[in-house]
């Protein structure tokens, strides 16, 4: 027996997240019964499973890495109609969604899967998985201003997680760092860099746990190996 909210997660549906969401807005039912108690058991080989009318199946597990341009949006789709990351890839029918977020103007490393548990646990901050950026911004940073960055910021009431930075390049209107990080707050790398008085003109992360974009390039996408996927369950104790 398994909770229903990882069955949906592992069948692709969504991650395990915005599957729980599902199931509290009535639109999952087991037996032709509505559930909306998260937590519900279920055999996923025996019950009979739907998400608004439509059966699921347990499809076989699809992990890509994409170089995100700027310019599309990271959900699986708009109602406005705008560009999306998933306008990149051929789905051939399988249902992927994004891992986390890049706001439209980042671009840079983006897994997409339909593997939700991994998808909550590499996004969940207890599990600390890394993610590099490559920033350009304006001024340059002084000691005091990276030791803030590395200790932590307060962020609407609440503290960044430690960080660690490394400077690239130095201009008097315009510099170059990374920036590594452990969390996933919206637009946290950004917010951060304005909070000491330098916004960012262009941000493109360039890993995220294991994964490098190397010389993927730019709307491109590709497979991870199976030692890539081996990994990335080990580093969030799958």
């Amino acid at each position: 027996m398994e909770r229903l909210q990882k069955v949906l997660a592992q069948a692709g549906v969504a991650s395990r997240r915005k599957c729980e969401e599902i199931i509290k807005q009535g639109k999952v039912m087991v037996n032709r019964e509505v559930i909306t108690r998260l937590g519900f058991l279920v055999d996923p080989g025996r019950d009979e499973i739907t998400v608004n009318g439509r059966g699921i199946s347990l499809e076989p597990k699809v992990y890509i890495l994409c170089n995100k341009p700027a310019g599309y949006i990271t959900t699986a789709r708009d109602t406005h109609r705008r560009k999306t990351v998933l306008d990149l890839i051929p789905k051939k029918g399988l249902r992927i969604f994004p891992v986390g977020r890049l706001d439209k103007d980042t671009t840079g490393a983006l897994l997409l899967t339909n593997d939700g548990e991994l998808a909550y646990r590499l996004t969940h901050p207890k599990f600390g998985v890394p993610k590099t950026y490559e920033v350009n911004f304006k001024g340059f940073l002084g000691e005091k201003e990276i030791a803030k960055l590395e200790r932590g910021l307060r962020l609407e009431g609440k503290f960044t997680a430690p960080a660690k930075v490394n400077v690239l390049a130095k201009g008097r209107s315009r510099s170059q760092a990374q920036i590594q990080i452990h969390e996933g707050r919206k637009r946290q790398v950004r917010r951060m860099f304005e909070a000491i008085g330098h916004p960012v003109m262009k941000l493109k992360r360039i890993s995220y746990g294991n994964l490098m974009l190397s010389d993927l390039k730019e709307g491109r996408y590709r497979r991870l190996t199976h030692h890539e996927v081996a990994r990335l369950k080990e580093m969030v104790g799958l």
